[in-house]
């Protein structure tokens, strides 16, 4: 039986040879604690972690590194942005397809008076951001919109609805969980105030790295408080970044990682990697939207998604299916609900889920058609 992995929107595997050599080098050869020690092992952990931050800046598009707070995934940077702007009585504007790291959130900030609005999303699961600007009260003080749903693969002009909350003086934080290192971004020419990633995705990296990159002139209280190697003096989190947001020991190991796996993203370039992902997409979508026992969820568009697709196979449970695909052919997808009720809510498919097949720049056609053959022999179950 072959062993396919087609759950790359979950956590990408397998990672370049280069990342795990790097997390090799940092456990056997570093080792030090980056910023806590003025030793030479100390010192290089230090290095290894400005050339994280240095790498995903340019990644990014962001000028100034600083602005790039590192965090243990984007769930932690989501909080932070999100905690840290909105107060009692503050609104904020969401989609309906939001992760679960930004409904419950909001949803813990309810009794100190802050409320939301999920603008709904069209039938082929995109967002208009003429309805993002109908959602727009006086007391708006935050949108949060993700850059592609987890869930159907959609992209959302971020860009524009940026636009619109500059002229409202409002800021924009986005969800780039599944677009980070898959799909262009540049937080300062689309005018991105906050933007949260995650290292385990598409920037190859490992589990427990991420980040949120922070505008200038943008203020806010960090999460947490607590060592940062500086002021080590005053009683006060340090009011300069990235020491502000980043209090406790760094995951050095996972940046090392993390480095070397955004350095390939960049060395292959985004238009290559964007590039094979879009084939690989329209030959899945078209696929799976071609069988008539299944049903697939948002745009037939592959230009208009990342490397995601869900669907439901008649007469099977989404868990089933998953499960058959699994047992019997050896592919690894993901069912149920994706940690996004209100995604699934939009699609009418909260009561059932749906299977998730998500495909990386690792990915191969053959995976893909692999897939394709196994999901066509559901029908005979």
């Amino acid at each position: 039986m072959r062993d396919v992995y087609l759950d790359n929107a979950a956590t990408t595997y397998p990672k370049p040879e280069s990342v795990y050599a790097a997390m090799d080098h940092f456990s056997r050869d570093i080792g030090g604690n980056p910023g806590r020690s003025g030793h030479h092992r100390s010192l290089e952990a230090g290095r290894v972690v400005l050339r994280a931050r240095d790498a995903l800046a340019i990644l990014l598009g962001a000028t100034n590194p600083s602005r790039v707070i590192l965090t243990k995934n984007a769930t932690e940077a989501l909080n932070l942005g999100i905690k840290g702007i909105l107060s009692a009585g503050g609104h904020a504007v969401v989609s309906c397809l939001e992760h679960n790291s930004v409904w419950r959130p909001l949803e813990a900030l309810a009794p100190q008076g802050v409320t939301y609005t999920a603008v709904p999303c069209r039938g082929d699961g995109y967002i208009d951001p003429a309805a993002v600007g109908e959602a727009i009260t006086p007391a708006t003080k935050l949108l949060i919109f993700m850059h592609a749903s987890n869930v159907t693969g959609i992209l959302l002009p971020v860009a524009e609805i940026a636009a619109l909350g500059h002229e409202r003086g409002i800021p924009l934080l986005v969800d780039a969980a599944q677009t980070a290192g898959c799909y262009p971004i540049n937080v300062e020419g689309m005018r991105i105030d906050l933007l949260a990633f995650t290292g385990h995705k598409e920037l190859l990296g490992p589990q427990g790295t991420g980040g949120l990159y922070v505008a200038e002139g943008l203020e806010m209280p960090p999460l947490l408080e607590g060592g940062t190697g500086s002021n080590s003096r005053d009683p006060h989190q340090p009011d300069f970044l990235p020491d502000r947001f980043e209090a406790g020991t760094l995951n050095g190991v996972g940046l090392a990682g993390l480095h070397a796996g955004v350095e390939f993203v960049m060395g292959q370039g985004l238009e290559r990697v964007r590039e094979h992902t879009l084939e690989l997409t329209e030959r899945l979508t078209c696929g799976l939207g071609a069988m008539p026992h299944v049903t697939l969820y948002g745009t037939a568009d592959a230009a208009g998604r990342v490397g995601i697709a869900s669907f439901n196979v008649e007469g099977l449970e989404s868990s089933e299916a998953a499960s058959l695909l699994d047992e019997r052919y050896g592919i690894c997808v993901r069912s149920g609900l994706h940690c996004a009720p209100l995604a699934h809510r939009a699609l009418g498919t909260l009561e059932r889920g749906t299977v998730r097949a998500s495909i990386s720049y690792l990915s191969t056609p053959d995976d893909v058609d692999y897939l394709l053959e196994c999901v066509a022999a559901l029908k005979n179950i």
